[in-house]
C-alpha cells in the first residue's frame, strides 16, 4: 500500500511541477517534451513523468504529433481560437459562482474585500511602471474571492482545472494588456455593484461580460503579436 501511495504522490508531484512550468512559460509553447530529459530536470523516474504527461495531455496543456505511432508530446501552442474558448468557459464557470455569491447573507463582507482589491489594482495601474506580476495577482484575487464565496465543490474543481490554462495566456501576453487594466477595473466595479445589490442574474451577466471582453482584448493582442508555439 505504501508503494502505491508513493507512486501516486510522485505522479501528482510531477504533474503539479510540470503544470507550473508550462503555466509560467518556463516550458515554452511548442517545446518538445522528452521523458528522460524531464525526469532528469525534476529528479524523478520516468514512471511518474509518463503519468503526469498523460494527465496534462487530457487537460490540454500538452499535445502530441505522434499520430498513433510513437508519442511525441510537446507544450500546446497559444492560439487566438484557444484563448477565446478558454476565457469564455471561465466566464461561464465564474458567472455561476457570482450568481450564488449575490444571494449570500455575507455578501457585505465580500463586497468590502472586492472593493479593496479593485482599488489596489487601480492604484498599481496608475504607477509609471506598474508591476505586471502584482496586477496579475490582484486580478486573480478579485475573481477568486467571489468564486470561493459562491461556488460549491464541483464548481471549484471545474474552475481550478480550467483557470490555469487561461493563466498561461494572460501571463505571456500581459505586457500588451497593461494599458487596458483600467477597463478591467471598471468591469470589476460593475460586478461588485451587482453583488451588493443582491441581483444574481446581473452578477452572472457582468462576470460573463468581463471575461468575454477580456477574451476579445486578448484575441486582439494575439492577432497583433502572433501566436506562440504553432508548428
Amino acid at each position: 500500500m505504501s508503494l502505491v501511495n508513493t507512486t501516486v504522490d510522485l505522479g501528482t508531484q510531477a504533474y503539479e511541477r510540470l503544470r507550473e512550468l508550462i503555466v509560467h512559460g518556463r516550458l515554452a509553447p511548442g517545446s518538445r517534451l522528452i521523458e528522460t530529459e524531464i525526469a532528469d530536470r525534476l529528479g524523478l523516474s520516468r514512471t511518474p513523468i509518463r503519468s503526469a504527461l498523460q494527465r496534462l495531455m487530457q487537460e490540454g496543456y500538452i499535445a502530441d504529433t505522434g499520430n498513433g505511432r510513437q508519442s511525441r508530446p510537446y507544450v500546446s501552442p497559444l492560439t487566438k481560437d484557444d484563448a477565446l474558448e478558454l476565457l469564455f468557459i471561465v466566464g461561464e464557470i465564474e458567472g455561476l459562482a457570482a450568481w450564488r455569491a449575490a444571494q449570500l447573507d455575507t455578501r457585505p463582507a465580500l463586497v468590502t474585500e472586492l472593493n479593496a482589491i479593485n482599488s489596489e489594482m487601480l492604484a498599481e495601474a496608475s504607477l509609471g511602471r506598474p508591476s505586471r506580476e502584482r496586477l496579475f495577482q490582484l486580478d486573480n484575487r478579485f475573481h477568486r474571492s467571489y468564486v470561493q464565496a459562491g461556488a460549491g465543490p464541483r464548481l471549484l474543481v471545474l474552475n481550478d482545472s480550467i483557470k490555469p490554462q487561461a493563466e498561461r495566456y494572460i501571463r505571456l501576453y500581459i505586457d500588451a494588456l497593461i494599458d487596458q487594466i483600467t477597463v478591467s477595473v471598471d468591469e470589476h466595479e460593475r460586478i461588485v455593484n451587482a453583488i451588493v445589490s443582491g441581483d444574481p442574474d446581473k452578477a452572472q451577466a457582468t462576470v460573463r461580460t468581463n471575461w468575454r471582453n477580456a477574451a476579445e482584448r486578448l484575441g486582439g493582442v494575439i492577432a497583433r503579436a502572433g501566436e506562440l508555439g504553432s508548428w
